[in-house]
């Protein structure tokens, strides 16, 4: 059985069964109209809202007429009812034969058959009143036999569009994430052939194809560094505040930004084998995937209409035969068990609840997918952090400045970011914000010069300056067993820390980081208070994860953890009977975001 995409109806996946095939995925449908739905989304979204305006246009004047006596006495109220509803009933409501039709087909019902059978009964009988009402029973009282039902006919139906108009709206708002996954990739690609620099866009790159990627580009695709040097920033993808350091033979990631060189890849996943394909693939499983519970639910479902077919049939029968009343009572009942049981709650007021309520949520910085996940929110005990960007503030800042000898920090800060200046790297920019905000003023350098995955050499005022790693400063042979011990404590917070050295010997050192959000501390204490568990999920390293889980007051960390990991790790917290929320602000996130309740 598949599930049906946009109803969420299970079907079976046969020959005869509606389908569509996106993406290289098939997909199953109840009925055309869920179809119509899931493949111009546009085209079904502009009918509902003309069915939307004319249902209520028509409706609304009847619901008036059959409640007044305002219509001229030459004019047959009962007649001029019927020309207004009969367009709604059967224009408007065409899609609800069409589901039942479509329904009966699979030999199953679903809420178009009810909404249907309902409305339809409403309207038949009324029209029979209108147009024979001696059929009706020449013995009942007279007002029984002028009372119809053309109002209700058409305000359910309008009711009911006016619930798929809204929801509509709100899947096509929910839908939106995935496209703009799909966006984050370049559209175009340089493509290296026979010698010449080729521009062709990026469904056309193939594997083993040599790329050509400028600094500030995106990466188109999936490959593996041929030549160059650079800083890539893979924050989207592992969630990583800090660019990594890349040079040959090192692989990059499609939709990620090379910061800083020039760089030439080779092709080795393409279209939808890249990562950014697979995380979108993964994005659309979970959204679509079903838990028990709603498999029960549906169940439910499939006998309801069935039931409240059987039980408007009985109330029928019970009063003609059994209570001896008029044909008119008894169809009244029938009428009463179908129009009460018609699904108004499930077609306005749940989508009409959502809409109204991710409104004021949006008010207040919180986006709703849906009432579903509303009604899960009070069970949650689990809550799962990203950490970049989420619990911190996703970009590198100045925490520690620590000058040896005579320096003080200004002046600390003053040759560093004199030294830093020619530099495009990301703790560079760092270093030049803090100047920049403390007005801290430059130095003239004389010569620059970087030094790939290590640091950078100027000569400022006569003195040759480095900054730089660790690295750096054992190949220059710059003795810094003295701050070794420092150096360990600040490394040990996940801090990066960058070292000056001025005519051989160290002056300073700076330590970078990502910052804690000033809310974060407050939040993850406030949960614990409620006894909700808190875990930090990321793909960043575990140092620098387990020193920030330790500021904010997280006790579980788990680190160093792919996209397609983090689903995983969801689904297994899930297994354990847990309701796992999940907070994310990357693409990184989007497969565990999708995955968690």
């Amino acid at each position: 059985m598949a599930k049906d995409p946009v109803c969420g109806m299970f079907v079976e996946e046969s020959e005869h069964t509606l389908k569509a095939e996106v993406k290289g995925t098939t997909y199953y449908f109840c009925a055309k109209t869920c179809l119509d739905i899931f493949t111009k989304p546009e085209v079904e979204f502009r009918k509902l809202k003309i069915y939307a305006v004319l249902s209520f246009t028509l409706g609304i004047p009847a619901l008036i007429f059959s409640m007044t006596d305002i219509l001229p006495e030459a004019i047959s109220k009962n007649f001029f009812l019927f020309l207004l509803v009969t367009p709604v009933q059967f224009i408007v409501g065409y899609d609800f034969y069409r589901g039942t039709f479509h329904a009966i087909k699979s030999h199953s019902a679903n809420m178009d058959t009810l909404i249907a059978i309902g409305t339809s009964a409403a309207w038949g009988y009324s029209t029979a009143v209108t147009f024979v009402p001696v059929f009706i029973g020449p013995y009942t009282p007279a007002f029984f036999i002028n009372d119809v039902y053309f109002d209700t006919a058409a305000l359910i139906i309008a009711f009911i569009t006016t619930g798929k108009l809204l929801e509509h709206y709100v899947k096509g708002k929910a839908s939106e994430a995935i496209r703009k996954l799909l966006n984050l990739q370049p559209k175009m690609a340089t493509v290296i052939r026979n010698d010449e620099e080729i521009e062709i866009p990026v469904e056309e790159v193939q594997i083993k194809d040599i790329i050509l990627i400028k600094p500030g580009a995106k990466i188109p695709v999936d490959g593996t560094i041929i030549e160059g040097h650079s800083t890539v920033d893979e924050a989207m993808i592992t969630g990583e505040s800090i660019p990594v350091e890349k040079s040959v033979n090192d692989e990059v990631i499609g939709a990620t930004i090379n910061k800083t060189g020039v760089l030439t890849i080779k092709a080795i996943k393409v279209g939808a084998d890249t990562t950014l394909s697979k995380i979108v693939k993964l994005v659309e499983e979970a959204q679509t995937a079903q838990a028990p519970i709603e498999r029960i639910a549906d169940q439910v479902a499939s006998y309801f209409v069935p039931i409240v077919i059987a039980v408007s049939l009985s109330a029928f029968f019970g009063w003609f035969y059994f209570a001896g009343a008029t044909f008119n009572h008894a169809f009244t009942s029938l009428i009463a068990v179908l129009i009460v049981a018609c699904p108004c709650a499930l077609g306005l007021a749940t989508p009409a609840a959502i809409v109204v309520g991710t409104g004021k949520g949006a008010q207040n910085g919180i986006l709703i997918k849906s009432g579903e996940y509303l009604e899960k929110a009070y069970k949650i005990r689990t809550v799962i952090f990203d950490k970049t960007g989420t619990l911190t503030e996703g970009c590198p800042s100045v925490t520690d400045i620590v000058p040896i000898g005579d320096l003080s920090k200004n002046e600390l800060v003053s040759l560093t970011a004199s030294t830093e200046k020619g530099s495009e790297h990301p703790l560079a920019e760092a270093i030049l914000e803090y100047a920049k905000t403390h007005n801290i003023l430059y130095k003239k350098a004389k010569t620059f010069e970087t030094i790939p995955g290590s640091g950078v050499r100027a000569i400022i005022d006569d003195h040759n300056l480095l900054l730089g790693n660790r690295r750096l400063m054992t190949q220059e042979k710059v003795d810094i067993q003295n701050i070794d011990d420092r150096l360990s404590v600040l490394e040990h917070e996940g801090k990066t820390v960058i070292i000056m050295a001025i005519d051989g010997r160290p002056a300073g050192f700076l330590a970078i980081a990502d910052i804690l959000k000033l809310s974060s501390k407050e939040t993850i204490k406030d949960l614990t208070k409620m006894g909700i568990e808190t875990i930090m999920l990321t793909g960043d390293n575990q140092r620098t994860a387990q020193a920030i889980a330790h500021q904010v007051g997280i006790d579980r960390v788990i680190a160093n953890v792919l996209p397609k990991d983090k689903a995983m790790i969801v689904k297994d917290l899930q297994s354990e009977g847990k309701t796992v929320a999940m907070v994310g602000d990357g693409i990184n996130d989007a497969p565990a975001l999708a995955q968690s309740d």
